[in-house]
Order: C-alpha cells, then sequence, then structure tokens
C-alpha cells in the first residue's frame, strides 16, 4: 500500500556535531523522545498512519526506530552506497508513495497542516508551506503572490506574478508532491528536489504556497538544539505529542506529571521547576536540578552536582561536585554551545 507521507532522516547531521557523530541527528532527543517521534506525531494529528523514511547515515538506527513505531506503519528507504538528496531521496521511493504525498523533515519541529499542502497542490504539480523570515536568519527567500503561487525560488527560479508579492519568507522543508512533480527529479541519481523538480515548476505557475504562522524550529545546530529544549521546558514550544506524561519525574511550574517512583531521587535533592526526568534516572544527595533541566532515562547526576538550563542525555553520569549551566550532557561528553559554563566533566553511558 502507498504511504502519504515520506520523512527525511538521511543526512550526516554536520551543523549538529558533535551530537550527531553516534546517532543521526533526527534521533536526537527532545524531553526525552527522539525528534522522529514528533515528527509522526504530526502525521499521526493529521490521520497520517503511513510513512516512507530514508536512511543513509547510521542507517540501522533509522531502521531500528521505524521498526519499533507502533501508531503509525514506518518504511524504511535505505539510499546505499551514497547519500541521494532531498530529490534523488524521495525518487528513489517513488513506487511507494501516494498521489499526492506530504514531506516531513526528520529534524524540524512544527505544526504544520499537513492537510493543506495536498489539498491545495495543483495538478501536476505541489505546494510549499512558507513561513516569515526572522532577524538574522539566513534562509533564501520563497515568495509568493496574491492569487497564493510561488514565484520567487531564492534565485533559481521565477514565474510572472498575479497581485501583490508578500515579501520576507522562505520554505519551511514541508511540502507535498504530485508524483507527475517528482517525475522532474533525475532518476537513480543524488539530487535537490528544490533544484530539480521545484525550479521547473514554479515558472509554469505549478507551486501553490501556503503561509505557516505557527510553530517552526530548525534544531540544526547545538545552540538551537538546546535552545528548543529550554523552550519546550518553558512550554513555549508547543510539541506534536506530548511528553511530559512520559517522565518518571517531572514538573513544567504549574503541574507535577509522575509519582517519582520511576526515578531514584536521594534526600536532599533539589528540584526546582521547570525539569524533566526520565524514568530510571538517579538523582543523589544534595543534587540541585533546575530550572529548566532535562535528565534522560538511567541517567545519573551526582552528589552535590549544580544543573541549569541543561540537557542531560540517557544513561549519562554528571560527576560529583559539577557545576554545569547552558550544557549538553551527550554520548561523548559535555557541550557548552553558548560557551564554557560550567567546570566538571560528564562521564559517558
Amino acid at each position: 500500500m502507498r504511504a502519504p507521507a515520506f520523512l527525511l532522516a538521511a543526512g550526516f547531521g554536520t551543523r549538529l556535531r558533535p551530537l550527531t557523530l553516534h546517532r543521526p541527528k533526527p534521533l536526537v532527543p527532545l524531553l526525552g523522545l527522539p525528534l522522529l517521534d514528533q515528527a509522526a506525531g504530526l502525521l499521526l494529528r493529521y490521520g497520517i498512519t503511513r510513512a516512507v523514511v530514508n536512511a543513509h547515515y547510521l542507517a540501522d538506527q533509522i531502521a531500528a526506530w521505524a521498526a519499533a513505531q507502533g501508531r503509525i506503519e514506518v518504511r524504511v528507504s535505505r539510499e546505499e552506497p551514497t547519500i541521494l538528496g532531498t530529490g534523488g531521496g524521495l525518487r528513489r521511493a517513488a513506487d511507494w508513495l501516494a498521489d499526492p504525498f506530504v514531506v516531513v523533515n526528520g529534524d524540524i519541529l512544527s505544526d504544520v497542516d499537513l492537510g493543506a499542502p495536498a489539498g491545495t497542490a495543483p495538478a501536476g504539480g505541489a505546494a510549499m508551506a512558507l513561513r516569515a523570515l526572522r532577524a538574522g536568519e539566513g534562509y533564501g527567500e520563497v515568495l509568493a503572490d496574491g492569487a497564493g503561487r510561488v514565484v520567487a525560488l531564492a534565485g533559481l527560479a521565477e514565474a510572472q506574478p498575479v497581485g501583490a508579492i508578500a515579501p520576507g519568507t522562505h520554505f519551511t522543508g514541508v511540502h507535498a508532491m504530485s508524483l507527475e512533480a517528482l517525475s522532474r527529479v533525475p532518476p537513480g541519481a543524488a539530487a535537490c528536489v528544490v533544484r530539480t523538480a521545484y525550479r521547473g515548476l514554479v515558472p509554469r505557475r505549478l507551486v501553490a504556497a501556503l503561509r505557516h504562522r505557527g510553530t517552526w524550529f530548525d534544531l540544526g545546530t547545538p545552540a538551537s538544539y538546546l535552545r528548543a529544549n529550554l523552550a519546550a521546558l518553558d512550554r513555549a514550544l508547543a510539541l506534536p505529542l506530548d511528553t511530559w506524561p512520559l517522565a518518571g519525574l517531572a514538573h513544567d511550574g504549574r503541574r507535577r506529571f509522575g509519582g517519582g517512583g520511576a526515578i531514584a531521587l536521594r534526600a536532599g535533592a533539589e528540584l526546582i521547576p521547570p525539569y524533566w526526568i526520565g524514568p530510571g534516572a538517579r538523582i543523589a544527595a544534595g543534587a540541585r536540578v533546575g530550572p529548566r533541566v532535562a535528565v534522560g532515562a538511567g541517567a545519573a547526576v551526582g552528589a552535590g552536582a549544580r544543573l541549569r538550563d541543561a540537557v542531560i542525555w540517557d544513561g549519562v553520569r554528571i560527576a560529583d561536585g559539577a557545576d554545569l549551566r547552558a550544557v549538553i550532557a551527550h554520548d561523548g561528553g559535555l557541550l557548552h554551545p553558548f560557551g564554557d559554563s560550567g567546570g566538571a566533566a560528564a562521564g559517558s553511558r
């Protein structure tokens, strides 16, 4: 049976290193769940229960994620021996995709209405969800006219506008395509879907535009990854899947989740909301966790440690007496995306 959605998950996650040295970017955790779970949650929100996910870098981990899904059926399209890009990967999986199909980046958080692009794409064409460019963002401008058609494609293609052009928008990475539009991507080779299919569709006015004004967060760098976690802890970033009830113990500043029996909390430990602590985590005596700290499942915070504005991955141990702020404790050690903010080291699993 053909799938109505495609999840992009094959990339190397180069900008997010060293967090992606041992796991693909779409599998880095956000409040206890990998980013791909949030992408799958967005699909489920719009009634999509079948998808294709592409895999290349650390492909076995993506395949294991797909096999573990319950509410959504995920088929894995392995790109071997070389990665095929956003266009080549889609073209390789064309026989598995419905007409039209929706494309979602597995490493971007958003609440784009997935029903709208598929319903708006013209026959033989596509539809792009666009978002307002904010100050300092370097995304290429993709602009639409008064008739709701893309007429400027980041300097790659243009179309004659109908009515006024709305300035200052960019492509969110969420789009819908017909199989006819996908056929414009050269088969069997690495290709960018924008530089191939969309470059030819825009001049023919075959790309509809949808303005997205809701959640959209690119976790492309360690700094943006940490900001996303902190925003989620503050409830300032809405997630497709609510991870608060999955915690061993959590508090968002208004409500407590979990009874605490799923974690080991020693006497004298202090928890300051908001915090999210995964099942099996251990918080030693005298430790202070919070505000704005996410501690992964099975992690350990040592005696007297101080954590603030921090993300601790599953299974990571924070040393006794550590004093850490604005830090990511990951599989390979400590990372301070905003500069060194503390003085102690973390062990790995």
